[in-house]
């Protein structure tokens, strides 16, 4: 039986008396620190598995393309491969792991595949056009000169493309021009306002996302070139490349727009602003990014637009800086007129004007993506400039204020005393 003394039971009281006060714990304070997760890093058991299974797949196939069996084909090779690798990362993966972890890097494996496929026929394709455009890409006259003394049967020291670069970025200035501030107010409007009239402009839209360019040409054709101006030019295949672009750019922009929060508009209205203040100093900067997206998937998808200007625009080898008048020939037409013939060198110069085509859009993007890319709220640093000596002269001002004399303040802020 434990006894308990008078001193004890006192210090015990005591204890019990006193308020009670917050301890912090020492942290490890006798134990081994746990090691710390990284999410971001991958386990050296995971590299080793996938290496395995890719060793394995390589392995197999080799096997079954050159000794075993009689298969033959570079194709059927990476698909044996494939499905090889496959089955031996879902094994070595389970003997140390559940089934749900092995679904979980089956399809993260076929994600990760599939990603890599859609890049690999991206360079591919970028890859075989410029090395078939290469033997014109060379010469520097293919940039500064024109068809017009040239013939099929020269060499590649004549000639060039220069009309077609001119007039491309002609027709497609002006179909920004017209696109954009319309398709960007559209999208506006089917956000901001709304209603039943919204939702007819937004099946129209879509209606008009899987129009074909080719029908787009023969309306153009028929309604302004054999009603008005009596003759293909740069204007009619902008107006073509308009009609093409609008859909793509409202349809994105009405998505982007939608993505802003709804927080954003209500605090906007609780400080007294109105729909259009909102509109223009809050939806519009916050979404600026997602717009220049909008805008490059429009202007990739009529800057390489061909039905439509091969029945507005006209071939012609010569320059022509004038949209209103004449033929004005474009890239994408440029391209198809010169794969047309047989001769090796206008075949070399289709490839090296395909070349050109892609380097003018991977331009058009960068442009595009320096522009809108700056997040919202994130200041350039003008604007920071701009900003900081606006504060220092209200600082100035607040300052110079609070040490004038009574007399200089005006009368209707001055203290009244009392009588």
């Amino acid at each position: 039986m434990t006894t308990i003394t008078a001193a004890e039971r006192q210090a015990e009281d005591e204890r019990r008396a006193a308020p009670a006060r917050t301890t912090v714990p020492r942290p490890y304070q006798g134990r081994a620190r746990p090691e710390r997760r990284r999410p971001g890093t991958v386990a050296l058991e995971d590299t080793f598995d996938l290496v395995g299974a890719l060793l394995a797949g390589g392995s197999v196939a080799t096997l079954l393309f050159g000794w075993i069996a009689p298969l033959s084909g570079a194709v059927g090779w990476v698909v044996v491969a494939y499905l090889v690798f496959l089955i031996s990362y879902a094994v070595l993966v389970s003997l140390r792991a559940d089934r749900l972890a092995v679904m979980n890097r089956i399809v993260t494996v076929l994600l990760c595949s599939a990603g890599l496929a859609v890049l690999a026929v991206l360079l591919f394709v970028v890859l075989y056009t410029v090395g078939r455009g290469v033997p014109a890409l060379s010469n520097l006259n293919f940039f500064v000169e024109t068809m017009r003394f040239a013939g099929p049967l020269d060499p590649l020291e004549v000639g060039g493309i220069a009309h077609a670069i001119v007039g491309t970025l002609i027709q497609i200035s002006i179909a920004l021009a017209i696109t954009v501030p319309l398709g960007i107010t559209t999208a506006v409007f089917l956000n901001e306002i709304g209603g039943r009239f919204a939702r007819f402009v937004r099946t129209v839209s879509d209606a008009m996302t899987a129009l074909p360019s080719i029908v787009a040409g023969l309306f153009v054709y028929a309604a302004l070139i054999t009603l008005v101006t009596k003759e293909r030019s740069g204007f009619a295949a902008s107006i073509a490349i308009t009609v093409m672009m609008l859909p793509i750019v409202i349809r994105s922009a009405d998505v982007v727009l939608r993505l802003v929060p709804h927080q954003l508009r209500e605090a906007s209205y609780a400080l007294g602003s109105s729909r259009w203040r909102t509109v223009w100093k809050v939806v519009l900067p916050t979404s600026r990014s997602g717009l220049a997206t909008a805008v490059i998937l429009g202007t990739a998808r009529g800057i390489g637009e061909t039905s439509p200007v091969l029945l507005t625009s006209g071939v012609t080898a010569e320059m022509n800086t004038n949209p209103f008048s004449g033929p004005m020939i474009s890239l994408p037409l440029q391209v198809f007129t010169f794969v047309q013939s047989p001769e090796p060198n206008m075949v070399a110069r289709g490839f090296g004007t395909a070349a050109v085509l892609i380097l003018l859009v991977l331009s058009l993007f960068v442009v595009a993506r320096l522009i809108g890319g700056r997040g919202a709220g994130i200041l350039s640093d003008g604007q920071r400039r701009r900003a900081t000596r606006r504060s220092q002269d209200d600082l100035i001002r607040i300052v110079t204020r609070s040490t004038l004399p009574d007399y200089a303040v005006p009368a209707r802020t001055r203290p009244q005393e009392n009588p």
